[in-house]
C-alpha cells in the first residue's frame, strides 16, 4: 500500500510539473505578451491557458497516469469493476460512431458484441486458435455483420431503422440459443483460453486490467483520428441532412456502410476480450438491456464526444457498484437521472460544441 501511495504521489507531481512547464511556456510566449495589455485580455489569456494547455494536453496525461497506477492501490474486486468499465467504454465508443456521428439509431449493437465473443469461443475451443489472431478475426466478422445489416437498412431512418436493428439482435440471440451444434445453446461455451504472450499467461485481474487499458487507449486514438478526418466530417454532414450531404458530393450509402462496419468492429474487439477474460460465454450476456445500457452511456456522456462517452461508461458501471447497498432503488435513480438529464442537459455531461448548437441554437 505504501508503494502504491508513493506511485500516486509521483504521478501527481509529474503531471503537475508538466502542466506548470507548459503553462509557463504559454505565458512567456511572444504572442501572449504582445496581445495581453488590458485586464480583459489577461482574463482571455488565462482562459486560453486552461483550454489549450490544461484541458486539451495536461488533463489526459493526468488521467492516464492515474489509470496506470490505480491497480497498485486497490483490491481485485475494484480492478474487475474497472476492467468491465473498459469493456463498456470500447462498446460505447463504437456505438458513438453510429449514433453520435452518423446519426443512425442502432438498437441491435450488442449483436456485434456477441459475434466477437462467439467467434473467439468457437475458434479457440474447436480449432485451437489463440487470442491474438482471434481478436482480428472477431473484429473482421463483426464488421462484416455490420456491413450486411447496413445494406439491408440503407433506406431506413429513425424509428424504422431502430425496429429493424432490434429485430437483427433478436435473430442473433435466437441463433445463439438454438444452434446447439455450434454455440452449445443456452449452456454457453466453457473452457475458453485466456490471452498469452509467449510463456506469459494472463491470469490475474491486474493483467486483464492493463490489457483492456491498452485496447481502450488504442480505440480512443483511432476513433479520434477518424472523427477529425474527412470521414468524420462526412458522417456529421450526413447526420444533419442526407440530401444536402449528397448534393455536396458525399456518398451517403458508402458512409452509412462504413459507420456500421467501424462501429461493429470495436464491438467485436470488446467481445473477444470478454470471452478471453471470463473463459465462458452464453446468450444471456448479449440481450437488449445491454444495448440500452451502452446507448445510455453515449447519451448521458454526450453524443459525438469521446471524453463524454468514456465518462458515461464510467458513471453507469462504477456508481451502481458503489451504491450496491441500495440495489432495490438503483433503477429508480437511474430512470430519474435520465429524465433530469434530458430536461436540463440534453447534450450530455460533455457534449461536443456542434451538438450544443443543434440543441440550443
Amino acid at each position: 500500500m505504501g508503494i502504491g501511495r508513493s506511485a500516486i504521489a509521483a504521478g501527481i507531481l509529474f503531471a503537475g510539473f508538466t502542466l506548470f512547464t507548459k503553462t509557463r511556456d504559454f505565458i512567456t510566449s511572444p504572442e501572449v505578451r504582445s496581445h495581453s495589455h488590458s485586464v480583459q485580455d489577461r482574463i482571455g489569456t488565462i482562459y486560453g491557458i486552461l483550454e489549450t494547455t490544461w484541458i486539451k494536453r495536461g488533463f489526459p496525461v493526468a488521467i492516464l497516469t492515474l489509470l496506470l497506477i490505480t491497480p497498485l492501490t486497490t483490491n481485485n474486486y475494484y480492478i474487475d469493476v474497472l476492467t468491465i468499465t473498459g469493456i463498456y467504454a470500447i462498446l460505447a465508443l463504437g456505438l458513438n460512431i453510429v449514433v453520435g456521428l452518423a446519426g443512425l439509431l442502432d438498437l441491435g449493437y450488442v449483436a456485434f458484441y456477441a459475434v466477437g465473443a462467439y467467434s473467439y469461443g468457437i475458434l479457440n475451443t474447436q480449432f485451437g486458435i489463440s487470442f491474438w489472431p482471434a481478436i482480428l478475426i472477431g473484429a473482421l466478422l463483426a464488421a462484416v455483420a455490420g456491413m450486411l445489416l447496413s445494406m439491408v437498412t440503407l433506406r431506413l431512418r429513425g424509428d424504422y431503422l431502430a425496429i429493424v436493428t432490434l429485430g437483427f439482435l433478436m435473430i442473433v440471440h435466437l441463433v445463439l440459443n438454438n444452434w446447439d451444434e455450434v454455440t452449445r445453446g443456452p449452456n454457453g461455451i466453457l473452457g475458453i483460453r485466456s490471452p498469452s504472450i509467449g510463456g506469459f499467461v494472463f491470469s490475474e485481474p491486474i493483467h486483464f486490467y492493463y490489457l483492456i487499458l491498452v485496447l481502450a487507449v488504442f480505440t480512443v486514438f483511432v476513433i479520434n483520428r477518424i472523427n477529425h478526418s474527412w470521414i468524420g466530417r462526412a458522417w456529421i454532414a450526413m447526420r444533419e441532412n442526407e440530401i444536402a450531404a449528397s448534393a455536396m458530393g458525399i456518398n451517403v450509402t458508402k458512409m452509412k456502410v462504413l459507420a456500421f462496419a467501424l462501429g461493429a468492429c470495436w464491438a467485436g474487439i470488446a467481445g473477444v476480450f470478454f470471452a478471453g477474460r471470463y473463459s465462458f460465454i452464453s446468450p444471456e450476456s448479449f440481450t437488449f438491456p445491454e444495448t440500452v445500457l451502452v446507448l445510455s452511456m453515449v447519451v448521458l456522456g454526450g453524443m459525438g464526444s469521446i471524453p463524454g462517452v468514456i465518462l458515461g461508461a464510467a458513471l453507469l458501471i462504477i456508481l451502481p457498484e458503489i451504491f450496491r447497498g441500495f440495489q432495490d432503488y438503483r433503477m429508480l435513480a437511474f430512470g430519474g437521472a435520465m429524465v433530469l438529464m434530458m430536461i436540463f442537459r440534453p447534450q450530455g455531461f460533455i457534449g461536443n460544441p456542434r451538438r450544443k448548437i443543434e440543441l440550443h441554437g
